[in-house]
Parts: C-alpha cells; sequence; structure tokens
C-alpha cells in the first residue's frame, strides 16, 4: 500500500504500508481492554516541527570560522528510527578531524544519540544546547519505528541515496533491539490494528494533494518485522465499525524513558552538557572544541541558514496510561492513530496544512476532535 494511500490514518505509521500477508492467521480476536478516548482524559497535547529536507538528511562537513563543523540533521520524521545508524555515518565526519574532544549543538533524538556515539568510539563530547529533554522538539513525536517517513522526496531517491539510507536503518534496527527488556522498557513490540471503510488498495478522497510524494525506501528492509494480515470479520474487535482490517507488529519507543537512559548513560561516561543559545555561527568561534557537530535539526534553518529545510506540523495528545492497553489503532480514513506508550496512550492526527507549517503551538480543538472519532470504535 503506498503510502500517500495510508495518509487517512497518519503517515507515522510507515511500517504499515507493507501489506504483503504473512504465511499464518489469525484465531478469533480475544476481548480487548477498550480505550477510554475521552476529551477530559487528555494529560498532555504536543506540537513540532519535523525537519524535513527534500534532499534527505544533511550529513556532510566543512570548514567554518576556523572550526571543522559536521552537519547532521534534517531527518523529517525519521529522526528517532536512524538515529543509530546517521549517527554512525556522521561518526566517520568527526573522526576525519582526528579531535579526541568534540561539541554537539543540540540535545535532540539526532543530538543526544550523535554523542553516545562518539562517545562509544573513546571521544569526550560536550553537548550545548537550549533545552534538553522533555522540552526538545523530539520529545513531541508519536515515537514509533518509521525509518522512511517524511526523509526525502521521490525525485531525490538516487541508488546511493538508497544504500545510504538501508545502511543506516539496517544499523538502527539492530541497536534498538539491544535496548528490549531493559528497564523502564524504552524500546517494545506491539500488536495493532489499521482499519478502513474501503479496500487498502483504494486511495482515501482527498488526501491525494497534502503532501508531496515521498521516496518509499522500506521494500529494502521488509525482512526484518513482521508483515501484516487480512484480517476476516470474525478475526478482529471492529468488525462493526470498519469493514476491513489488518492486523500488525510495530516497533515503539517510550520516549521518555528512552531521553532519560540517552542521559544517564552520557553523563556517566563523563559527558558534559552547557545549556547555552546560539544565534549566529560566528558564536560557535569561541567554543574550546576545534570539531563541531551541528545536531540542531529545524533550528538549522535560522542558525545556519539552511532554508532547505521545510517544517512539518506534527501535534499528538497523551490519555491517562491505560496498562491494560497493549494494542495500537489506525483508523484510515478517518485521521486518527493510538500507540499505547508507558506514559499515556498517544493519540495523532495530521492537520489539513501541515506541509511547510511552522505553527508550533498546540490545538487543543483538533486533539479533541481525534480523540473523540478514536471513540466510536469503542461505543
Amino acid at each position: 500500500m503506498n503510502r500517500r494511500d495510508l495518509l487517512g490514518s497518519a503517515l507515522a505509521l510507515s511500517p504499515l504500508a507493507a501489506i504483503a500477508d504473512g504465511p499464518t492467521a489469525f484465531a478469533s480476536p480475544q476481548p480487548l481492554a477498550p480505550i477510554r478516548a475521552q476529551p477530559d482524559r487528555i494529560i498532555d497535547i504536543s506540537a513540532c516541527t519535523r525537519p524535513f529536507r527534500p534532499q534527505g538528511p544533511r550529513i556532510e562537513a566543512e570548514r567554518r570560522h576556523g572550526k571543522a563543523i559536521v552537519h547532521h540533521y534534517g531527518h523529517g520524521g525519521s529522526g528517532w528510527s536512524l538515529s543509530w545508524g546517521s549517527a554512525q555515518r556522521a561518526l566517520a565526519l568527526i573522526q576525519a578531524t582526528r579531535e579526541k574532544e568534540i561539541a554537539i549543538v543540540g540535545c535532540g533524538a539526532i543530538g543526544m544519540t550523535t554523542a553516545r556515539v562518539a562517545q562509544r568510539a573513546g571521544l569526550k563530547v560536550r553537548i550545548y544546547c537550549k533545552d534538553r529533554p522533555p522540552e526538545v522538539r523530539s520529545s513531541a513525536a508519536t515515537g514509533v519505528w518509521s525509518p522512511d517517513s517524511r526523509l526525502v522526496l521521490q525525485e531525490h531517491a538516487t541508488p546511493a541515496f538508497g544504500d545510504a539510507w538501508e545502511a543506516m536503518a539496517r544499523h538502527s534496527f539492530k541497536t534498538w533491539q539491544s535496548l528490549l527488556g531493559l528497564a523502564g522498557e524504552p524500546v517494545a513490540w506491539h500488536d495493532g490494528y489499521v482499519l478502513s471503510d474501503v479496500p487498502f488498495d483504494q486511495p482515501i478522497a482527498g488526501w491525494e494533494d497534502r503532501e508531496p510524494e515521498y521516496a518509499e525506501l522500506e521494500s529494502r528492509i521488509r525482512e526484518l518485522w513482521p508483515r501484516s494480515q487480512a484480517l476476516g470479520p470474525g478475526e478482529h474487535p471492529f468488525a462493526g465499525k470498519a469493514p476491513h482490517a489488518r492486523r500488525y507488529t510495530q516497533m515503539m519507543f517510550n520516549l521518555a524513558s528512552y531521553s532519560r537512559l540517552l542521559l544517564e548513560d552520557f553523563f556517566r561516561e563523563g559527558g558534559r552538557l552547557v545549556q547555552r543559545e546560539f544565534e549566529s555561527p560566528r558564536q560557535l568561534a569561541g567554543l574550546p572544541e576545534r570539531t563541531i557537530v551541528n545536531c540542531t535539526g529545524y533550528g538549522a534553518r535560522a542558525l545556519f541558514g539552511d532554508d532547505s529545510i521545510v517544517p512539518v506540523r506534527g501535534q499528538t495528545a497523551r490519555l491517562i496510561p491505560q496498562p491494560e492497553v497493549n494494542y495500537g489503532i489506525a483508523w484510515r480514513g478517518h485521521n486518527v492513530v493510538a500507540v499505547p506508550r508507558r506514559d499515556g496512550i498517544i493519540v495523532q492526527a495530521q492537520g489539513e496544512n501541515d506541509y511547510g507549517n511552522e505553527d508550533a503551538r498546540p490545538d487543543r480543538a483538533s486533539s479533541e476532535a481525534a480523540v473523540t472519532r478514536l471513540a466510536a470504535l469503542f461505543s
């Protein structure tokens, strides 16, 4: 299924894009604990702008103001998912400077992961940042494995880019699996249901032109996780609400506990963090480190004048946690996705004008409407 056809639920759940049936069928459904989807159970609403670059992430080095600057930003909706493999790619540029002490600007998904990868390589790292988790934009993400979500336009997805992406995705996936079972459950697998009013091979009317054509790359790595399967009316609990359904298995990240784990590991291995805001690249000249890694994400648009970055707005609402709810929901055509995280049930919905929209102010009305639509599945 083309991701454009899935837009009626959400772009974030990119592993749902591949729907080839697996080898086994599902048994009759067991009763599911219902999601208490009530607007008055919303405990947090977060909005952010994804740093999308049409040509893909910027991972390159330059000399400026007497410093070696390694740029590492612009991952769109794939920052958390690709962070480990992308940081490994940036590490080669960092090591080429032969400096043993480096500075990283930015403390989001890419900045924190790059710091940990550099530490593992034996480097001393100092992070400079305006905000730290949970105030960074990355903390507002849905937190699902989506390695090619809003990453690159189809026209820029050359074979060389595809090869680089595959290497990053495979490295990241392997690292994520090493974090399973840790305290706080920073990464977990869960099952879920994607529902639709029309067959999955039919597009959702009205969603065709809201965003450009992003590259579909997941076919390169589809063997890494189970395929979704079509379900009959007696094989899922939502038959009375949606005539078409598939069951999927997806990796997700508990961002609160995972961010805390990254920072604790960073400090335990001698990392230092300085709270500081930069308004001009010239200010980097005053830093003691001679190699600086720019992991500012969307902030690189203002700091380095990178007008190639396009803001793509996203918003999530968090419902009071329900430990008994261990499944996800994506209701295609109704613009609602629910993800069962430990810190609450995340409810995401797309706006009509998210692409190119840099407004990061939360809109409570749109989140309440998404929660109300979700409630219809359990009425």
